[in-house]
């Protein structure tokens, strides 16, 4: 079976997308719908699809499935369209920056009998996927601790930072959900802590830069995340499971792996200095997950729940740090 694609928003993550479906056998690129003509055209060209209006999209038999990366504030609204047109649907994070909208729209997707996959792509990654696996082997015993690190080369703009939902529901809600994929127990406690050390006018636009979380579970198990728009060496990702047995650790990558040795000591190459390399693997992965699960009818992770259950933790750090005091979750 081969599932076929439409594809709505054709900017930065909609070419990484563009790309990771036309490279799977058992997708196709069937069109893309963008509302500046040039990005359409520009990815209809590279991969040999239609540009096409949403509506079209929306109405045609011949697109299984759709995948979302238009702006955050559409997502809901389109996710509800295509659910009722019969469409499977791969969504960028996070479904809305609202916590009542996302429950209202995963209820039409539940009373459609949609299918939804959120984009948590680092769950992908091949070194995190390994991590898991670790776990799951029972190599480290029962997990007891998770440190996440995940620090930016650069902040974004600052007109990006005043739509984005603020620190903790654009960049640490991932750390959220691979915290929980880690974990494996939910988070009913968040504690978080904030400050703007990189560039005042992000303070300004009312968000932070620099951001520490710990969350804890019921059985008191812990996940503590650390973040920053500002990494001088490169795209900082890393993370460490501590168990009852042992650990388990993901380091960061490079696009070359070397070490020379001389004189001067040792040195590698750079860090990534973009998520688009970094999780090159995760984005196709991801992808891959979601067709497989389409032609086998079987359970798509990560659901709108999981979406859900980020933004909800993310909503609790915000919070936190308001009230400068532990919040609980229910």
């Amino acid at each position: 079976m081969t599932v076929r694609f439409g594809l709505l928003g054709a900017g930065r993550i909609g070419k990484v997308h563009a790309k990771a479906v036309s490279g799977d056998a058992n997708a196709k690129l069937v069109a893309v719908a963008d509302a500046f003509p040039q990005a359409a055209e520009a990815i209809a060209s590279a991969y040999g699809c239609e540009v096409r209006t949403i509506e079209a999209i929306e109405a045609a038999k011949d697109i299984d499935a759709v995948v979302i990366c238009t702006p955050t504030d559409t997502h809901a609204d389109l996710i509800e369209r295509f659910a009722r047109a019969g469409k499977a649907i791969f969504c960028e994070k996070p479904i809305d920056l609202d916590v009542a909208r996302v429950k209202a729209c995963i209820k039409v997707v539940d009373e459609t009998k949609g299918k939804l996959m959120v984009g948590f792509n680092r769950r992908f990654d091949p070194h995190f996927m390994a991590v898991r696996k670790a776990i799951d082997d029972g190599r480290i015993g029962d997990v007891e601790m998770v440190t996440i690190t995940s620090r930016d080369p650069g902040a974004p703009p600052v007109d990006y930072i005043k739509r984005s939902g603020g620190i903790f529901r654009d960049m640490t809600i991932h750390d959220f959900d691979m915290a929980r994929f880690l974990l494996g127990e939910e988070p009913v406690a968040v504690s978080a802590t904030a400050a703007v050390l990189v560039d005042k006018a992000i303070g300004e636009a009312g968000d932070y830069d620099s951001v520490s979380v710990i969350l804890q579970t019921k059985s008191g198990k812990q996940a503590i995340i650390s973040n920053s728009r500002r990494a001088t060496y490169g795209y900082d990702q890393r993370i460490e499971v501590h168990g009852s047995k042992g650990m388990v650790a993901a380091e960061n990558q490079r696009p070359v792996s070397i070490e020379v040795a001389n004189g001067d000591g040792y040195t590698r190459p750079p860090l990534h200095d973009f998520f688009m390399t970094r999780y090159t693997e995760a984005y196709a992965n991801e992808i891959a997950s979601f067709i497989a699960a389409i032609e086998k009818g079987a359970a798509i992770s990560p659901s709108g729940a999981d979406g859900l259950a980020a933004l909800a933790l993310a909503d609790a750090a915000v919070q936190s740090v308001k009230e400068g005091k532990l919040i609980k979750i229910g």
